[in-house]
């Protein structure tokens, strides 16, 4: 083709046809730049869910951006150390009290945590909206929260097992670890409730999930 035979229209018509090519690529890897800091951000597992839940990625990642410009407006503050010694002392009462009322229990650890997160100045909200929340900093043991609630929602319909219970209060106590950032020597081990048998049970540990830096 000799470029120098075109007429005006066609080299406009051109030009038009490569910035949109080039407008396209940029468009196209701005894109998959945001959906890897967002994977990155809030853990494929949120990312996923959020996909399913709305169907369609693009809705899933607008949802997502508009999560964590809620909270960045939340004033969020670290823990005093008068806080966090009253609320590990807490957790260890609940995790006591495990042994004899595990249903009691549960319902202790899910509002200790609500107390913790509106310490932290995490609005009070619902259920799903403090996952949603938490989501954003706290991805992985965002999971373990899911987790827990779905297993205190059976115990309300009288449908959990007692194993059931002992996962809740392993998945509590992930989210609580991550949001007070108590070491794990200071937490005790969760034991079977005595109900299951009047022989001393093994203990059981789970490694804190912390959201990578």
């Amino acid at each position: 083709m000799n470029f120098s035979d075109l007429t005006t229209t066609q080299e406009i018509a051109i030009l038009a046809a490569v910035l949109i090519v080039v407008g396209g690529i940029v468009v196209f890897l701005m894109q998959r730049r945001r959906t890897a800091d967002l994977r990155s951000r809030f853990g494929e597992a949120e990312y996923q869910r959020a996909v399913t839940e709305r169907g369609d990625r693009r809705k899933a990642e607008a949802v997502l951006d508009e999560r964590a410009k809620r909270v960045k407006s939340f004033h969020l503050r670290t823990l005093t150390p008068g806080d966090r010694a009253r609320f590990i002392s807490a957790w260890a009462n609940v995790q006591a009290h495990f042994v004899d009322a595990p249903a009691g229990a549960i319902a202790e650890a899910d509002q200790l945590l609500g107390d913790v997160m509106s310490t932290c100045g995490y609005p009070v909200a619902d259920f799903e909206q403090r996952a949603a929340d938490i989501s954003v900093d706290h991805p992985i043991v965002t999971q373990n929260y899911r987790a827990a609630h779905s297993i205190a929602v059976l115990q309300s319909q009288g449908q959990a097992t007692t194993e059931d219970l002992r996962r809740a209060m392993i998945h509590y106590r992930a989210l609580f670890e991550d949001l007070v950032g108590a070491p794990t020597e200071v937490t005790r081990p969760i034991v079977e409730p005595a109900a299951v048998s009047p022989v001393a049970q093994p203990t059981y540990e789970t490694p804190i999930h912390r959201r990578a830096s």
